[in-house]
């Protein structure tokens, strides 16, 4: 099978695009066919060996987790899924066996793997995954869009459904609405749960964008400040803030909660240390939390929701897979909106 790999650290350069042996399927396995492969930061560390993602070479390691497509073979103890099913993938493999899985909460697996970093991806014409990843779409749903969903869902359901339990009554601050998670986050926010939103983003483009999806108010950071805009626009603040950029934006952001206010965080692409006044945060009594994707109930509550059409994955710019260097480096240019996907 054709397939994108890398077998060294580095830059876009070290993505090859070549010939990989067909993977095998086992008994509780599924082997897709892949139509779309979406593009994540994961892919961008994993290829340059950061944050702590360095391994050793060889065997080559085919990249991608997201993606969607339709099964050609199911293992002989699979269940519920065929040749023929379009499916979308779940790239966070969990081991089904320690106490945390057991209990349902998979998402604290300590033996947790990442398709396309611990296990070959989907960067490639066919990928293999557990049968319990893999969740079947509706016929109306786009492969394109499908595969946008795992990676910026997964979190936001995780901060703003299951974790931090927003209310429709309530006020919430989307950081970076024109990335993936912001754009799920508005989404979510807005179409599944009802709520005000506000948003950030850097220019009247992104922001008219980001009111399409349905942001009630848009702060542009280059021309206002966080903090101020959103006391104007608020009695005393927001109750969420959904943050998934880190150092750059903490301050401004933590200063716009209201007291009792909560702050979900999923990742930290502008850095990974900040400071946190700690007797504003007690005295305010704000709640801080992380989020690293979710469970495997969040996903099968996304895909119901995205089979109904109630979310609609932003996709900015489809690449051939043979070009997957070209869309590493527009995803570290930023300038898009919503997500990047590869085509075989």
């Amino acid at each position: 099978m054709k397939a994108v790999y890398i077998e060294a650290h580095g830059g876009p350069e070290v993505l090859t695009f070549g010939e990989r042996p067909d993977p095998d399927v086992g008994p509780t396995e599924v082997k897709i066919k892949v139509n779309a492969s979406a593009l994540n930061r994961l892919d961008l560390y994993t290829r340059a060996g950061e944050r702590g993602l360095q391994r050793e070479f060889p065997p080559p390691l085919i990249l991608g987790g997201d993606c969607a497509g339709e099964v050609i073979e199911a293992g002989e103890q699979v269940a519920g899924l065929k040749a023929g099913d379009r499916v979308v993938v779940n790239p966070k493999i969990t081991c089904q066996q320690c106490p945390a899985c057991l209990a349902g909460n998979d998402h604290l697996c300590p033996r947790a793997r990442f398709m396309g970093s611990a296990t070959d991806g989907s960067y490639a014409e066919i990928a293999v995954m557990p049968a319990v990843n893999v969740h079947a779409i509706a016929d109306e749903v786009s492969y394109e869009q499908a595969a946008a969903v795992p990676t910026t869902f997964l979190p936001v359901w995780n901060i703003l459904v299951r974790r931090g339990q927003l209310k429709s009554w309530e006020t919430v601050l989307v950081l970076s609405a024109s990335a993936g998670v912001g754009t799920a986050a508005i989404q979510v926010a807005k179409h599944v749960i009802g709520a005000r939103v506000i948003a950030t983003t850097s220019t009247p483009e992104k922001a008219a964008k980001a009111k399409e999806l349905g942001a009630d108010e848009v702060i542009n950071y280059n021309e206002e400040d966080i903090t101020e805009r959103v006391r104007a626009l608020t009695d005393g603040g927001v109750d969420m803030v959904v943050d998934h950029v880190g150092a750059d934006f903490f301050a401004k952001a933590f200063s716009s909660l209201k007291p009792g206010g909560r702050y979900g965080i999923c990742g930290a692409t502008t850095g990974l240390r900040t400071e946190l006044h700690l007797g504003l945060l007690f005295s305010r009594q704000i709640e801080v939390f992380g989020a690293f994707m979710g469970t495997k109930e969040d996903m099968r509550q996304i895909v119901a929701v995205l089979n109904r059409g109630t979310i609609h994955p932003v996709v900015d710019r489809v690449f051939p897979l043979e070009e997957a260097a070209a869309a590493h480096r527009a995803m570290e240019e930023t300038n898009f909106f919503g997500k990047l996907l590869l085509k075989p």
